[in-house]
């Protein structure tokens, strides 16, 4: 059955093991560590943002947890996505690292950040950090549905999240309904196509007709199927403009022509070139 979306105010998505996460976050993804990752996540929490998303890969954990404690905003109230680097041998000695540098005693998620190696071989670790009370909750990313189906099959705690590429332009309708049927939430990153997709002439007409701008429109287009989206910028004001989301919606016409800019056929992989192997 697909996991059911209930949540009080609209902006959260429950996940399967009942955890609910926010479906707007700020991504840190190439925000090198120091001030400018920092003010990034701080302003992000300042304007009402209550997800952030960074990895062990990105280097930069140690700002992060800054920029949390600097915003001022309870702990509680914030959802904090960490990812196992699958280079690394232990998730669970990976992640007591990720918990020094973000000064943290948990994250409310806890992602393998690929599949290397193969879909199966980090999760009983995954599953022992969870098990410790270091992840609320554990998932996937970039995995494809046989990827997903060979981990679901082997695992003790399911994975409740598969953060990939997704976007108007990246509409893997196959991943998202094998997601949906088997209790995983999808999550979408590089939702504007790290800048790419902003010129898009469809977005542009649609976001002139609402009086909104070509990146809220494909954020929303997210948010419209209840996928949590996690925008990445350095700037306050695009910052404060991706967060202006829930208080507009777009037209069943405005999804249709939004989904015929699929440049993926509708595929069911996480990845066209899988750039860990």
């Amino acid at each position: 059955m697909p996991v059911s979306v209930t949540t009080t105010d609209g902006q959260g998505r429950m996940l399967a093991d009942g955890n609910e996460i926010p479906l707007l976050g700020l991504g840190v993804w190439q925000v090198p560590n120091g001030p400018e990752c920092v003010n990034a996540v701080r302003w992000a929490l300042e304007l009402g943002y209550r997800h952030i998303d960074t990895a062990q890969a990105y280097g930069n954990e140690e700002s992060v947890g800054q920029g949390i404690r600097d915003s001022g905003v309870p702990r509680d109230e914030i959802f904090v996505t960490t990812k196992f680097q699958p280079r690394s041998k232990d998730p669970v000695a990976a992640v007591e690292r990720s918990l020094e540098r973000l000064g943290l005693d948990r994250v409310d998620l806890y992602i393998v950040h690929w599949p290397a190696g193969g879909p199966t071989w980090a999760w009983p670790g995954m599953e022992r950090a969870h098990e410790l009370g270091y992840a609320r909750s554990v998932g996937v990313s970039n995995f494809d549905v046989q990827e997903l189906q060979q981990l679901v099959a082997t695992a003790a705690v399911a994975p409740v999240v598969d953060q990939v590429q997704f976007s108007p332009y990246e509409y893997r309708k196959a991943l998202l309904a094998h997601c949906e049927e088997n209790g995983i939430v999808l999550e979408a990153y590089s939702p504007l196509g790290s800048g790419r997709h902003l010129g898009s002439e469809v977005a542009g007409r649609i976001a002139e007709r609402l009086e909104r701008t070509p990146a809220q429109v494909l954020l929303r287009w997210c948010i419209e199927r209840h996928i949590p989206v996690i925008p990445k910028s350095t700037k306050r004001e695009r910052i404060a403009e991706n967060a202006q989301l829930f208080d507009f919606t777009l037209t069943d016409e405005d999804m249709a022509q939004l989904d015929q800019l699929d440049g993926t056929g509708g595929t069911n992989r996480a990845q066209e070139r899988k750039w860990w192997s």
